[in-house]
């Protein structure tokens, strides 16, 4: 090569170089806003603060949570949907936004979940248990289906409200065992949950933040996780799957997405310092405090489970003819 190529190729470099240290200089410019579209103080909540925390350590500047959850969410993710594609707004999405909103809603959702944003990297899974009363006759999955199979639909079992993780939850296991249950709706899976440890109902799938309290006063039991795996701090639980229900998973899981148009350099930042936080394991263990999961998936990771889910959402929400009231 000669020496005058050299140099220019040499100067070429260096000013992409260059370009990419600017850039990463330059985001992100001020503060972040984080939009979620579910409430204060659920457990995607919490894990979204935990990781936007790490983030404002990691970047210098507020990375600062926006709860819009009107609308079941549609509110906030027209907003995030909506929001200049600069990098300066962060989308947190749980699989109920993405993956079943869009069927519960069609009418009210103008967004392409599956297109219209780029995966960032997945944060954190909720695990979700089948609960009983703690003196229920129903010790194994099992149990659960003899009885409901014998009774008719005469079983109840509760949810925070038509559409909820909980009402979905057992959908699918019905739909995949052809059993009938009776949907008994409350007003938020609070309610729910104390339904069950009040024995008012006989079944509901819960998420661990909501069943720890009722842990100590031996007021529910778990009579299976949802995950296709055993959950490591209940190693006693067995899955669902293990039960005869091949197949059988319900995953509620959050993680940080970026609007389609944000310039791909800024992607690649903001992946490349997220997938660092989720792979430490003192905010692994941060997240098992607040009773989530880690769940440090990739941007490629994320982006086919979005799609997966999606699908699988479709089929179950139009066999069951789910409408959201």
């Amino acid at each position: 090569m000669k020496r005058r190529q050299f140099i220019q190729y040499s100067a070429l470099g260096a000013s992409a170089s260059l370009g990419s240290i600017s850039l990463a200089q330059s985001y992100p410019k001020g503060a972040v806003t984080v939009i979620l579209p579910l409430q204060a103080g659920s457990a995607s909540d919490v894990a979204v603060r935990h990781m936007s925390e790490r983030l404002a350590q990691k970047f210098g500047v507020g990375f600062a949570v926006e709860n819009i959850a009107a609308a079941a969410g549609v509110v906030g993710l027209d907003k995030v949907a909506k929001a200049k594609a600069d990098g300066q707004t962060v989308a947190a999405l749980n699989n109920s936004i993405m993956t079943i909103l869009p069927h519960l809603q069609p009418q009210n959702v103008k967004v392409d979940t599956r297109n219209d944003f780029v995966p960032i990297t997945g944060i954190a899974n909720i695990p979700t248990f089948i609960t009983v009363p703690a003196n229920s006759p129903v010790k194994s999955i099992k149990d659960l289906l003899t009885r409901a199979r014998s009774e008719s639909g005469n079983m109840t079992y509760s949810s925070g409200g038509v559409g909820s993780p909980q009402h979905l939850a057992t959908e699918l296991l019905m739909s995949m065992t052809q059993i009938k249950l009776t949907h008994v709706p409350y007003r938020g899976a609070t309610q729910a949950a104390l339904a069950v440890a009040a024995n008012e109902v006989q079944v509901m799938s819960m998420a661990l933040p909501l069943a720890q309290p009722f842990l100590p006063n031996n007021k529910i039991r778990f009579l299976a996780y949802s995950g296709l795996e055993r959950h490591p701090q209940f190693r006693d639980v067995p899955t669902v799957n293990e039960q005869g229900i091949k197949g059988y998973e319900y995953s509620s899981w959050v993680g940080f997405f970026m609007h389609k148009d944000t310039p791909a350099d800024i992607v690649s930042i903001l992946r490349k310092e997220s997938e660092a936080i989720v792979g430490l394991r003192d905010f692994h263990s941060q997240l098992i405090r607040s009773g989530l999961d880690p769940w440090p998936q990739s941007a490629a990771q994320l982006g086919k489970i979005v799609q997966d889910d999606y699908a699988k959402w479709q089929r179950v929400i139009k066999d069951a003819k789910i409408q959201a009231t």
